[in-house]
Protein backbone atom coordinates (compact mmCIF):
# COMPACT_ATOMS: atom_id res chain seq x y z
CA UNK A 1 0.00 0.00 0.00
CA UNK A 2 1.14 3.35 -1.07
CA UNK A 3 2.82 5.95 1.99
CA UNK A 4 0.50 8.92 2.18
CA UNK A 5 2.83 12.11 2.69
CA UNK A 6 1.43 15.40 2.80
CA UNK A 7 2.93 18.39 1.42
CA UNK A 8 3.00 21.90 2.28
CA UNK A 9 5.08 25.21 2.43
CA UNK A 10 4.78 29.20 3.69
CA UNK A 11 5.75 30.42 0.15
CA UNK A 12 2.24 29.60 -1.43
CA UNK A 13 0.87 27.13 -3.53
CA UNK A 14 2.23 28.24 -6.76
CA UNK A 15 5.87 28.00 -6.01
CA UNK A 16 8.17 26.64 -8.01
CA UNK A 17 9.70 24.70 -5.11
CA UNK A 18 7.05 22.96 -4.10
CA UNK A 19 5.79 22.27 -7.33
CA UNK A 20 9.58 20.65 -7.63
CA UNK A 21 8.67 18.58 -4.13
CA UNK A 22 5.60 17.30 -5.28
CA UNK A 23 7.09 15.62 -8.17
CA UNK A 24 9.86 14.17 -6.77
CA UNK A 25 7.70 12.51 -3.91
CA UNK A 26 5.36 10.88 -6.25
CA UNK A 27 7.44 8.66 -7.16
CA UNK A 28 8.03 7.88 -3.36
CA UNK A 29 4.08 7.43 -2.11
CA UNK A 30 0.82 9.34 -2.76
CA UNK A 31 1.32 13.20 -2.32
CA UNK A 32 -1.36 15.47 -1.31
CA UNK A 33 -0.60 19.18 -1.47
CA UNK A 34 -2.08 21.67 1.22
CA UNK A 35 -0.62 24.55 0.90
CA UNK A 36 -1.24 28.71 1.73
CA UNK A 37 -2.83 30.80 -1.43
CA UNK A 38 -0.60 33.02 -1.08
CA UNK A 39 3.17 33.59 0.59
CA UNK A 40 2.98 33.40 4.06
CA UNK A 41 6.75 33.56 4.42
CA UNK A 42 7.72 34.40 8.26
CA UNK A 43 4.36 33.21 9.56
CA UNK A 44 5.91 31.28 12.56
CA UNK A 45 4.14 28.89 14.33
CA UNK A 46 0.67 31.17 14.10
CA UNK A 47 -2.75 29.32 13.80
CA UNK A 48 -6.06 31.88 12.55
CA UNK A 49 -8.89 31.81 15.40
CA UNK A 50 -10.46 35.16 14.70
CA UNK A 51 -12.31 34.11 11.00
CA UNK A 52 -13.22 31.10 8.92
CA UNK A 53 -10.97 29.77 6.84
CA UNK A 54 -11.59 28.95 2.88
CA UNK A 55 -10.31 26.10 1.30
CA UNK A 56 -10.01 25.94 -3.00
CA UNK A 57 -9.31 22.93 -5.06
CA UNK A 58 -6.60 23.36 -7.69
CA UNK A 59 -6.51 19.73 -9.84
CA UNK A 60 -5.79 16.47 -7.93
CA UNK A 61 -5.00 16.10 -4.52
CA UNK A 62 -3.92 19.65 -4.00
CA UNK A 63 -5.37 22.49 -2.03
CA UNK A 64 -5.17 25.60 -1.42
CA UNK A 65 -5.86 27.44 2.05
CA UNK A 66 -6.52 30.98 3.07
CA UNK A 67 -4.50 30.57 6.10
CA UNK A 68 -0.51 30.35 7.48
CA UNK A 69 1.40 27.11 7.11
CA UNK A 70 0.26 25.92 10.43
CA UNK A 71 -3.23 26.29 9.33
CA UNK A 72 -2.75 24.25 6.38
CA UNK A 73 -1.75 21.28 8.23
CA UNK A 74 -4.53 21.52 10.78
CA UNK A 75 -7.09 21.70 7.78
CA UNK A 76 -5.31 18.49 5.99
CA UNK A 77 -4.82 16.22 9.05
CA UNK A 78 -8.25 16.90 10.64
CA UNK A 79 -10.55 17.99 7.68
CA UNK A 80 -9.09 17.07 3.68
CA UNK A 81 -7.29 14.11 4.32
CA UNK A 82 -9.05 10.48 4.64
CA UNK A 83 -6.25 9.32 7.14
CA UNK A 84 -3.51 10.37 8.72
CA UNK A 85 -0.42 11.15 6.69
CA UNK A 86 2.49 8.73 7.20
CA UNK A 87 4.93 11.89 7.01
CA UNK A 88 4.30 15.26 6.39
CA UNK A 89 7.50 17.46 3.84
CA UNK A 90 7.34 20.80 3.93
CA UNK A 91 9.21 23.39 1.62
CA UNK A 92 11.42 23.74 -0.73
CA UNK A 93 11.38 27.42 0.95
CA UNK A 94 13.15 29.87 -1.44
CA UNK A 95 15.69 30.69 0.96
CA UNK A 96 17.70 29.25 3.54
CA UNK A 97 15.93 28.67 7.34
CA UNK A 98 19.00 28.21 9.07
CA UNK A 99 20.06 29.06 13.23
CA UNK A 100 17.26 31.88 14.69
CA UNK A 101 15.34 31.33 11.12
CA UNK A 102 13.53 28.57 12.76
CA UNK A 103 11.57 30.41 15.12
CA UNK A 104 9.99 32.76 12.53
CA UNK A 105 9.54 30.46 9.44
CA UNK A 106 6.45 29.19 8.29
CA UNK A 107 8.72 26.55 6.61
CA UNK A 108 9.39 25.10 9.70
CA UNK A 109 6.29 25.50 11.40
CA UNK A 110 4.30 23.28 9.20
CA UNK A 111 6.56 20.65 10.11
CA UNK A 112 6.54 21.53 13.30
CA UNK A 113 2.39 20.93 13.53
CA UNK A 114 3.25 17.47 11.63
CA UNK A 115 5.28 16.75 14.40
CA UNK A 116 2.95 18.17 17.10
CA UNK A 117 0.04 15.88 15.28
CA UNK A 118 2.12 12.56 15.78
CA UNK A 119 3.55 12.41 12.46
CA UNK A 120 7.21 12.37 11.27
CA UNK A 121 7.99 15.61 9.71
CA UNK A 122 10.51 17.56 7.60
CA UNK A 123 11.10 21.06 6.33
CA UNK A 124 13.35 21.76 3.22
CA UNK A 125 14.67 25.22 2.22
CA UNK A 126 17.38 26.07 -0.57
CA UNK A 127 19.92 27.93 0.44
CA UNK A 128 19.98 31.17 -2.71
CA UNK A 129 18.71 34.69 -2.93
CA UNK A 130 18.02 34.28 -6.56
CA UNK A 131 18.26 31.88 -9.83
CA UNK A 132 16.34 28.57 -7.84
CA UNK A 133 17.40 25.65 -9.28
CA UNK A 134 15.36 22.86 -6.84
CA UNK A 135 16.69 20.08 -8.59
CA UNK A 136 19.05 19.04 -5.65
CA UNK A 137 16.85 19.98 -3.50
CA UNK A 138 14.28 17.64 -4.57
CA UNK A 139 16.03 14.27 -5.17
CA UNK A 140 17.57 14.92 -1.93
CA UNK A 141 13.88 15.04 -0.05
CA UNK A 142 13.02 11.94 -1.88
CA UNK A 143 15.87 10.01 -0.99
CA UNK A 144 15.84 11.44 2.20
CA UNK A 145 11.65 10.64 2.88
CA UNK A 146 12.01 7.00 1.40
CA UNK A 147 14.20 6.35 4.92
CA UNK A 148 12.24 8.08 7.14
CA UNK A 149 9.11 6.71 6.04
CA UNK A 150 11.13 3.20 6.99
CA UNK A 151 13.13 4.06 9.96
CA UNK A 152 11.25 6.79 11.17
CA UNK A 153 12.24 9.88 13.22
CA UNK A 154 12.63 9.89 17.05
CA UNK A 155 9.74 11.35 19.42
CA UNK A 156 8.92 15.10 19.18
CA UNK A 157 11.78 15.65 16.98
CA UNK A 158 11.79 17.45 13.03
CA UNK A 159 14.58 17.45 10.87
CA UNK A 160 15.32 21.12 9.10
CA UNK A 161 17.40 19.98 5.93
CA UNK A 162 19.11 23.34 4.42
CA UNK A 163 20.44 22.25 0.54
CA UNK A 164 23.10 24.90 -0.53
CA UNK A 165 22.58 26.02 -4.36
CA UNK A 166 25.20 24.42 -6.63
CA UNK A 167 27.33 21.61 -6.35
CA UNK A 168 27.12 19.57 -2.95
CA UNK A 169 29.40 17.53 -1.32
CA UNK A 170 27.34 15.46 0.98
CA UNK A 171 25.47 16.06 3.49
CA UNK A 172 26.12 16.37 7.43
CA UNK A 173 24.15 16.45 11.01
CA UNK A 174 24.23 20.03 12.50
CA UNK A 175 23.61 22.05 15.54
CA UNK A 176 21.76 25.38 15.16
CA UNK A 177 24.17 28.15 14.69
CA UNK A 178 22.94 31.70 15.60
CA UNK A 179 23.18 34.76 13.14
CA UNK A 180 23.28 38.60 13.64
CA UNK A 181 21.57 40.83 11.48
CA UNK A 182 22.19 44.43 10.82
CA UNK A 183 19.71 47.43 10.32
CA UNK A 184 17.35 45.23 11.27
CA UNK A 185 14.44 47.97 11.27
CA UNK A 186 15.01 50.57 8.43
CA UNK A 187 12.65 53.46 8.98
CA UNK A 188 11.34 55.87 5.92
CA UNK A 189 8.83 58.42 5.19
CA UNK A 190 6.16 58.39 2.67
CA UNK A 191 4.59 60.67 0.62
CA UNK A 192 2.25 61.92 2.75
CA UNK A 193 5.36 62.58 5.39
CA UNK A 194 4.35 60.00 7.95
CA UNK A 195 7.16 57.35 9.28
CA UNK A 196 6.74 53.46 8.28
CA UNK A 197 9.43 50.65 8.96
CA UNK A 198 10.47 47.62 7.30
CA UNK A 199 12.26 44.57 8.87
CA UNK A 200 14.44 43.39 8.03
CA UNK A 201 18.73 43.21 6.99
CA UNK A 202 21.51 41.73 6.00
CA UNK A 203 23.70 39.35 8.06
CA UNK A 204 26.57 40.84 9.72
CA UNK A 205 27.92 37.17 10.87
CA UNK A 206 26.52 33.75 12.25
CA UNK A 207 28.37 31.81 15.36
CA UNK A 208 28.54 28.08 17.00
CA UNK A 209 31.48 27.04 15.32
CA UNK A 210 31.83 23.29 14.14
CA UNK A 211 29.23 21.18 13.48
CA UNK A 212 26.76 24.03 12.60
CA UNK A 213 23.86 24.72 9.76
CA UNK A 214 25.84 27.46 8.91
CA UNK A 215 29.11 25.90 8.62
CA UNK A 216 27.87 22.82 6.63
CA UNK A 217 25.83 25.01 4.27
CA UNK A 218 29.01 27.25 3.51
CA UNK A 219 31.35 24.42 2.66
CA UNK A 220 28.74 23.18 0.26
CA UNK A 221 27.33 20.36 2.54
CA UNK A 222 23.15 19.56 2.72
CA UNK A 223 22.36 20.39 6.15
CA UNK A 224 20.37 18.45 8.47
CA UNK A 225 19.20 19.32 12.01
CA UNK A 226 17.16 17.32 13.96
CA UNK A 227 14.75 20.08 16.07
CA UNK A 228 13.42 18.74 19.06
CA UNK A 229 9.71 20.17 20.38
CA UNK A 230 11.01 20.37 24.04
CA UNK A 231 12.51 23.82 24.45
CA UNK A 232 13.39 23.52 28.33
CA UNK A 233 16.68 24.28 29.21
CA UNK A 234 17.45 21.60 31.69
CA UNK A 235 21.28 22.73 31.86
CA UNK A 236 19.59 25.79 33.64
CA UNK A 237 17.70 24.07 36.23
CA UNK A 238 20.96 23.84 39.05
CA UNK A 239 21.52 27.36 38.51
CA UNK A 240 17.51 28.49 38.76
CA UNK A 241 17.16 26.11 41.79
CA UNK A 242 19.91 28.26 43.70
CA UNK A 243 17.27 31.80 43.44
CA UNK A 244 16.14 33.19 46.51
CA UNK A 245 12.57 34.97 44.62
Amino acid sequence: MKKLILVSNDDGIHSEGIKALARALRRVGEVYVVAPDRERSAASHSLTLHRPLRVEQHGSNAYAVDGTPTDCINIAVNGILKKKPDLVVSGINKGGNLGDDVTYSGTVSAAMEGTLLGIPSVAMSLVSRDNFDFKMAARFAARLTRFILKKGLPKDTLLNVNVPAGDVKGYRITKQGKRFYGDSVVEKIDPRGKKYYWIGGDILRWEGGKGTDFEAVANKFISITPVHLDMTNYASFKELHNWKI
